[in-house]
């Protein structure tokens, strides 16, 4: 797929983060991965300065595994939205699995959580081993569970980044919202993805699309049209590699959100 990206709208974004002296704002960051199915100490980010601007996402040897059923799998995330139900009910964000039941009840926090709008997410991508980064916008679901479509900007794994490309996922995942269907491509993006570069997306009433350094690479007429939250993961998957390998990394330069109208 090919094109221009939309040039950013012309008023000031309604978030602009550059994540000053490695600082994660508590005004706009959920710094936890879907707290509401596991504990404190397994659903908490790492996260360090990336020098005086940037936030690095740490993976690191003592971290524990998000949840016990689902090692090996250890998440570092921020995310700009929380919501669940009590302690033992289904109800939650992103229930991607049937059997999730919450186990730490979490105060709903709506930080951003627009329905339509544009994001420019800046990173750069992990290159160690069993790691994948990823932007996601997902449904929040403190409306109804059946609002809980997700927009994966992209997900790309650390042995996908080559010398002056990238092979990353981008598009659309149901999950359990019968409005949508799963629409998921690996596209390839000729950028030093290792660097610093920018992923946009924007979506409303007349659909989706996903660019990359201001190229256009998934477009659909399908949008999820109920408040998402912005997620920002660093995932390590697979069993641990040696102490030497430690920390993992990854980092987020800046953010810049719109809500509609753009």
């Amino acid at each position: 797929m090919d094109g221009l990206f939309p040039r950013a709208p012309g008023r000031a974004p309604d978030i602009d983060d550059v994540f000053a002296d490695g600082r994660v704002r508590d005004d706009l960051w959920v710094a936890e991965y879907l707290p509401q199915w596991t504990v404190p100490s397994r659903s908490a980010a790492r996260v360090a300065a990336a020098g005086a601007s940037g936030v690095r996402l740490l993976i690191e040897e003592d971290q524990l595994d998000w949840r016990e059923e689902d090692a090996p799998l250890r998440v570092s995330n921020l995310q700009t939205a929380v919501f669940s139900g009590p302690v033992g009910s289904a109800r939650g964000t992103h229930r991607h699995r049937p059997e999730l039941r919450v186990r730490t009840a979490v105060p709903t926090r709506l930080l951003w959580a627009p329905s339509s709008g544009r994001v420019d997410v800046t990173v750069s991508a992990s290159v160690d081993e069993g790691c994948m980064l990823a932007v996601w916008l997902v449904g929040v679901e403190q409306g109804s569970a059946r609002d809980c479509g997700e927009i994966c900007v992209f997900e790309i794994d650390a042995a996908g980044v080559g010398a002056g490309s990238v092979v990353a996922r981008c598009g659309l995942k149901a999950h359990g919202d019968d409005r949508l269907a799963t629409d998921m491509r690996s596209v390839t993006v000729p950028v030093d993805a290792a660097g610093a570069h920018t992923w946009s997306v924007e979506w409303g009433p007349a659909g989706t699309v996903i660019g990359c350094e201001g190229r256009v690479v998934f477009s659909s007429s399908a949008s999820p049209a109920y408040p998402l939250q912005l997620m920002v993961d660093l995932f390590e998957i697979g069993p641990r590699s040696g102490a030497s390998a430690y920390p993992k990394s990854a980092v987020v330069h800046a953010v810049r959100g719109w809500s509609a109208p753009l």
